[in-house]
């Protein structure tokens, strides 16, 4: 597995080494040695899988202190937009996104460190996502920041009458007068 710096500490694209041949393809998504060997450690307690259609937006999302969770994001079906922005107050970079295409034909994984909303746009007729989380899901630390915020300025990479998010993702902060509470 190849590590790829984004610019963002912590946040790393994760190239698999895939073997391929006329009968498909073989590749590890996931050995705990190995990444260790990269200088990742983690201990993932969960996977979520989701399924969205074309112009689905779901995020941007996070858990608050002492919930937030690492994650590693992968897509088994499809392409998606995968974005996260850096909510930590003492980055470099607090307040920048960061963008990449997921796909299960690149088979790229973006490890997500805490400290990040997270979020991402589905590109094809359909995706599916998996995703590990180092802690597990708490509803009542939930925390987002709208999808559409004028200060981000994120390009979803969807035309806008194309676009489907949940009600609930619609009342989501602005970030211009978000309190973090990552350091």
């Amino acid at each position: 597995m190849k590590k790829v710096e984004t610019g963002f500490e912590g946040l790393y694209i994760l190239e698999p080494n895939v073997f391929e041949d006329d009968r498909g393809f073989f590749m590890e998504s996931y050995n705990k040695k190995e990444l260790k060997s990269l200088g990742i450690d983690y201990a993932f307690i969960q996977d979520n899988h989701s399924s969205s259609s074309y112009g689905v937006i779901r995020g941007l999302h996070f858990q608050n202190p002492p919930f937030a969770q690492t994650k590693l994001i992968r897509v088994l079906f499809g392409k998606i937009l995968d974005i996260v922005v850096d909510i930590r107050k003492s980055s470099p970079n607090y307040g920048k996104a960061f963008s990449i295409e997921l796909s299960s034909e690149n088979k790229k994984q973006l490890l997500v460190p805490k400290g990040f909303a997270h979020g991402f746009a589905t590109l094809s007729e359909t995706a599916e996502i998996l995703y590990k989380c180092d802690c597990y899901y708490n509803k009542a630390a939930e925390g987002g920041l709208i999808f559409n915020d004028p200060t981000l300025n994120i390009n979803w990479g969807i035309g806008e009458n194309n676009v489907i998010v949940s009600e609930k993702d619609k009342l989501l902060s602005p970030f211009e007068g978000f309190k973090s509470d990552f350091e």
